[in-house]
């Protein structure tokens, strides 16, 4: 179905360029994002007979309040014009030696209302990672794990004053939404939770909630690397024999072993995989990842990757606060609000992943024991 062009004044000028056809000869689809990001404008796969591309456009005038706010500040890790920098400074490929790269792009356009319009590839046509089983998903840690290696190697790529800074302690800290019911004994026995958490969650996540800001210190204290710190399925595509990112947003300054810490858990939180598979991904991920590094050179101590992925457990510390807040809500909606899911499902699952992330935070609390770090 042919849907409305989104409204700007110079569109015309930038389907012009990129397609080289009459605005009113291509054709308008919204894609699935994250509606409450301040920095996202809209994001629309644009088609014209058998060519296609994506339009996504940067905002810093959008929601300027709450959670998502759109930021001013390079560093910060909502900036609304890193992406756009990512692709014109070149650093989207910069991972395409180890089999990493980013759509290609096509047009980046300064609009007169201050606005970033990018124009990107069109990989639809690629196996989004959605759909992977874990053997898929351990041949993209391995070569994020190699592109890593390199990068600690030689120390590239850190020095772009846009890059994210302190990407887990910033993102974290504004993820307050139910913060007060991890306390709260009527919030655990909602028929959602106490019927599908784990038992021992509770003492869990409630620990990983006070020790906090030992987590985020300890994490500050790995190596760093250049990392995309939202690496996800729905982020993700096979295309042409490589692994290509998509949402380079939240790009920047990351610990060792910190995307894989999102990766694995995100891949079972928006039920692409079955909780049931969680234990042979998490593992299989890790040694691939593992396996890339050493690959490339690193010849660092392994426990500082082991505990890069336990500590970054901490990310999700506000989850189960939010998970507690929504148990009485009548409908449960995916990524992007469009579909319900059901219920009682997304409370079983994410429990499971939750209490997996509960035991890799007592994990992190070991290794750093057995490293001597101050607790």
């Amino acid at each position: 179905m042919r849907e409305a062009a989104p409204h700007s004044p110079q569109l015309a000028d930038e389907v012009r360029e990129v397609f080289r056809l009459p605005l009113e000869r291509v054709g308008f689809e919204t894609l699935t994002h994250n509606p409450k990001n301040g920095v996202t404008g809209g994001v629309w796969r644009v088609t014209a007979a058998e060519r296609s591309a994506v339009l996504k456009v940067l905002t810093g005038s959008g929601n300027t309040t709450g959670t998502w706010a759109a930021s001013q500040d390079p560093r910060h890790w909502n900036f609304w014009r890193r992406e756009a920098h990512v692709y014109e400074e070149g650093l989207a490929g910069a991972w395409r030696p180890w089999g990493i790269t980013a759509p290609r792009l096509l047009a980046s356009v300064e609009r007169p209302d201050g606005d970033v319009a990018l124009w990107l590839e069109d990989v639809r046509h690629g196996e989004p990672a959605t759909t992977w089983q874990p053997d898929r998903h351990a041949l993209h840690a391995e070569r994020l794990g190699a592109a890593h290696g390199r990068a600690l190697a030689d120390g590239l790529l850190l020095d772009r004053p846009w890059l994210s800074r302190h990407f887990l302690r910033d993102y974290t800290s504004g993820q307050t939404v139910g913060r007060e019911l991890l306390d709260d004994d009527a919030a655990w026995q909602q028929p959602l939770v106490r019927d599908h958490f784990p038992a021992g969650l509770r003492e869990q996540m409630v620990r990983l909630r006070h020790e906090r800001e030992w987590f985020l210190r300890t994490v500050e204290s790995l190596p760093r690397v250049f990392s995309h710190l939202d690496q996800w399925p729905a982020n993700l595509v096979s295309y042409r024999g490589e692994s290509v990112l998509l949402d380079w947003a939240f790009a920047g300054d990351g610990a060792v072993g910190e995307d894989i810490g999102n990766y694995i858990p995100d891949t079972f939180f928006d039920l692409f995989l079955p909780a049931a598979l969680l234990p042979e991904l998490a593992s299989a991920v890790y040694e691939s990842y593992v396996r890339g590094l050493r690959a490339s050179g690193w010849r660092g101590d392994e426990r500082l990757v082991r505990l890069g992925v336990c500590a970054s457990a901490v990310k999700y510390d506000w989850l189960t606060a939010l998970m507690l807040s929504r148990a009485a809500d009548e409908r449960q909606l995916d990524y992007g609000g469009t579909r319900t899911v059901d219920a009682e499902h997304r409370y079983r699952e994410r429990g499971t992943v939750l209490a997996f992330l509960g035991e890799r935070a007592e994990e992190a609390r070991r290794i750093a024991a057995d490293l001597g770090l101050d607790r």
